[in-house]
């Protein structure tokens, strides 16, 4: 993929029809560094876990049509959603690699009109960003350094797993991607104990007990490390973390209010783009970011 091609933007389910204020700011970026995104008329992923666990044949089903609207149009895709991410990848990888499979799949998308051929690639927005982008093109595009801002970045769980698939260079233990794009805008990344943990939606309906005792391990340890906000590149993370502060807060009558933005969402603010632009005042856990950013 090189940054004068056209590729197809998979915004997913969870930023389309619950944060389209993040795809704004995604967009703003992406027209700022000068690439050249398209729209297609995508489904869902579908859900790399729930969907995946249950029906393995309709997981694979989903993910290869959306591939194969991608393949007609001999574009690439490149995904602003971890999970979203996954799932495409990992359906690529497994039809690519298994006949059989392959043979399965297209026996059903025959009946749509549609066959997965294996043609195209996708890429994570982050990854895409910091490879083919690179910092210093971003650094380039940076107007309003965001100097003495003090950020904890959350890479989330999905970003990277399978390694031998998502083919993403990084240590789980210690991620160094996020962080190279965030000091672009001239923001300095903390250094936390629990970067590199789940921020545990994905056990909240389960046992919300034990998932808002995770989140809360995740915010505690953000702020011990003096960060100001928490940068994350998966909107299902960050809505777990900017919505259920103010659960926190009950439970443990402790006042949690550390704002989450999205990294589409910093890069946005250092490029010149105002707090009102992007949406800001609909982030749940503001903290100070109006005094910060301005705006509503």
């Amino acid at each position: 993929m090189t940054t004068n091609e056209e590729f197809l933007v998979f915004p997913g389910c969870m930023i389309g029809n619950r944060l389209p204020y993040l795809e704004k700011s995604a967009r703003l970026v992406f027209e700022k560094l000068g690439l050249k995104p398209k729209e297609s008329s995508f489904s869902c992923c579908p859900d790399p876990i729930g969907i995946q666990g249950s029906d393995h044949t309709t997981w694979l089903s989903l993910g290869a049509r959306n591939l194969s609207l991608a393949e007609a149009e001999n574009k690439n895709i490149v995904s602003l959603c971890n999970g979203c991410t996954q799932t495409l990848t990992v359906v690529n990888h497994e039809l690519k690699h298994s006949e059989q499979k392959r043979n399965k799949i297209n026996k059903i998308l025959k009946e749509v009109g549609k066959e997965f051929k294996g043609t195209i690639d996708v890429s994570h927005f982050l990854t895409y960003l910091l490879h083919e982008v690179g910092v210093d093109a971003i650094k380039k595009k940076v107007v309003k350094p965001l100097t003495g801002l003090k950020v904890a970045c959350h890479t989330g769980c999905h970003y990277m797993r399978p390694t031998e698939i998502m083919g993403v260079e990084e240590n789980h233990e210690s991620p160094q991607n996020l962080r190279k794009v965030v000091t672009a805008t001239g923001a300095t990344v903390v250094d936390w104990d629990e970067e590199h943990l789940c921020c545990g939606y994905a056990i909240e309906r389960a046992d919300p007990d034990v998932s808002y005792a995770r989140l809360k391990g995740k915010l505690d340890s953000a702020i011990k490390g003096g960060a100001d906000i928490i940068v994350a590149i998966c909107p299902t993370c960050f809505s777990h973390m900017d919505n259920n502060q103010r659960n926190l807060t009950k439970k443990y009558e402790t006042e949690y209010k550390t704002p989450v933005l999205y990294l589409t969402e910093i890069l946005a603010l250092a490029m010149g783009f105002s707090s009102d632009e992007i949406g800001l005042k609909n982030h749940r856990s503001k903290g100070d970011l109006k005094e910060r950013f301005g705006g509503e």
